[in-house]
């Protein structure tokens, strides 16, 4: 497993947000992780970048605890993350947002990865000179999804990537998720939208009140539509296709 999370316990002061949570992703795999607002899907991105340490419970990456490392730490060692409402730099242009994030690979693999970027999303090298305040909502999500894998991470973390988009820019999102995972990432993807979810991940994890409710694959999923219902409050014959009733 390259990413392993082993029952772990985060509070916010005196509240305990995330009760006894466990997870696991091998390389390559899209895992998603579900649940209504506030069910613990951000705090437990969190917890695993190193913004919220977990009170007890071990995080692992390819069988190394990185539990308690600072958040730039775990970044070095391979984690890349997206956090919810994407937070670029607006008023830096394209090109300026990537030149930062290539800060941690060093000079003579700037050039590697800008071009890297560029490939993955070629729109924002037609806009690279564009302010990225300037950016339509889609093209700020592959700025960060792209500015997230410079340095090449091991696992990658979308926290809510698809909030506000339209259902073609939805699409083409996720196909590049899927191209990311085929090159060895492994992706947790934190989403409300469990149509898009169920058709992108192979495996999903069920949050409510910080509680693993249930861990299933998609065709489970389908075949149990009563969990969803119970703890999303969505159902429909249509989970295969990831489409919308």
């Amino acid at each position: 497993m390259i990413l392993e999370v082993d029952e772990i316990h985060c509070y916010y002061g005196l509240s305990h947000v995330v009760h006894g949570v466990s997870l696991q992703l091998e390389a390559g795999e899209i895992v998603s992780l579900l649940g209504r607002n506030g069910a613990g899907k951000t705090t437990t991105i969190q917890a695993i970048v190193g913004l919220l340490p977990p009170r007890s419970g071990e995080i692992r990456l390819a069988a190394k605890p990185i539990t308690g490392q600072p958040a730039y730490e775990i970044c070095r060692r391979g984690v890349g993350w997206v956090p919810q409402g994407r937070r670029i730099f607006p008023n830096l242009t394209v090109a300026e947002n990537f030149r930062l994030a290539t800060l941690k690979v060093g000079k003579k693999s700037t050039m590697d990865w800008l071009r890297h970027c560029y490939d993955l999303f070629p729109i924002l090298e037609d806009r690279r000179n564009a302010l990225a305040a300037t950016l339509s909502g889609g093209e700020q999500q592959m700025l960060a999804i792209a500015r997230a894998l410079v340095g090449g991470p091991q696992v990658l973390l979308l926290d809510e990537p698809t909030e506000g988009l339209s259902p073609r820019v939805v699409r083409d999102l996720m196909q590049v998720v899927k191209d990311v995972a085929g090159q060895g990432v492994a992706v947790l993807l934190a989403e409300q939208n469990v149509y898009m979810a169920l058709a992108t991940a192979r495996r999903h994890y069920i949050l409510d009140k910080g509680v693993v409710m249930a861990a299933a694959t998609t065709e489970e999923l389908e075949q149990r539509p009563d969990i969803l219902a119970a703890h999303l409050g969505v159902s429909s014959p249509k989970l295969r296709a990831g489409e919308e009733p």
